[in-house]
């Protein structure tokens, strides 16, 4: 499928596994010159084996000035997708500082940080451009033992509606673009390449996946017991992922995608 980015540049967070490799790679196969940021160098390490030409940057983003460094000069970027997420689960009482502290340092702040850096330089350029918010579900059901990152997620759909409020006005139309261009996929979801191609502004959207059977889901979802209180709610019966396709894909609402957590 033609996604229509090639030659674009893209920024992708906790791209080293899950659905930020997937959208690497499904960028990457579209022509698109990708930067992919992961806190693991052998993530990043194998990655680019796979996508020869990714460029790697390693770097946790709970560490703000760490991150400002290693952006700095990241050069232009066009699209930027906000994946990199972390799930410490806790029981409501038994929640830590140190736990919400790194939840919101990367689930949240860094979100804030990272699209700031690429929206400051899409306006200096005049350049239109695309950021898109991996959220969750999450962020609308009350999960045991999610108090932290359910609280999260519903702060990054705000927060993408407030980015979406100020950051729209700067309206940069390129060349040859239909004025009023919307996304073309049907249904609630709309369509990740979709979200990412129609740059006729500084656009941002927010995609709210359920359970994808990645490693960080793997590890917080195999009990059973725990699976069936929400695998009941799925009229399919089963979390994304399970059918061993990517859990990244072109579009959400096609009956082949699978995409979801990080």
């Amino acid at each position: 499928m033609d996604l229509g980015l090639a030659g674009r540049r893209a920024l992708v967070t906790g791209a080293g596994k899950g659905i930020g490799r997937g959208t690497v790679k499904a960028l990457h196969a579209a022509g698109v010159q990708v930067v992919a940021l992961s806190r693991t160098r052998a993530d990043l390490d194998s990655l680019v084996v796979e996508c020869p030409g990714v460029e790697p940057v390693c770097v946790d983003l709970g560490d703000w000035d760490a991150t400002e460094r290693a952006l700095g000069s990241v050069g232009p970027v066009d699209l930027l997708v906000n994946n990199a997420a972390v799930a410490l689960l806790q029981p409501f009482l038994e929640v830590t500082k140190e736990a919400c502290d790194t939840s919101f340092d990367v689930n949240l702040r860094a979100v804030i940080q990272v699209s700031q850096i690429v929206a400051r330089g899409l306006i200096a350029r005049g350049a239109p451009g695309a950021i898109v918010n991996i959220s969750s579900q999450a962020s609308q059901r009350a999960i045991t033992n999610h108090s932290v990152y359910c609280s999260t997620k519903g702060a990054m759909d705000m927060l993408t509606r407030v980015m979406a409020l100020e950051l729209g006005p700067h309206k940069v139309s390129p060349p040859g673009t239909p004025p009023n261009t919307q996304p073309s996929c049907p249904g609630r979801l709309a369509c990740l390449a979709d979200l990412l191609s129609v740059l006729v502004q500084i656009r941002v959207n927010a995609v709210n996946p359920t359970v994808v059977m990645t490693p960080m889901a793997q590890a917080n979802w195999s009990d059973p017991q725990k699976a069936k209180a929400m695998l009941d709610r799925i009229p399919l019966g089963r979390f994304a992922g399970e059918s061993g396709r990517s859990p990244a894909g072109g579009c959400t609402s096609s009956p082949h995608t699978r995409l979801g957590e990080k």
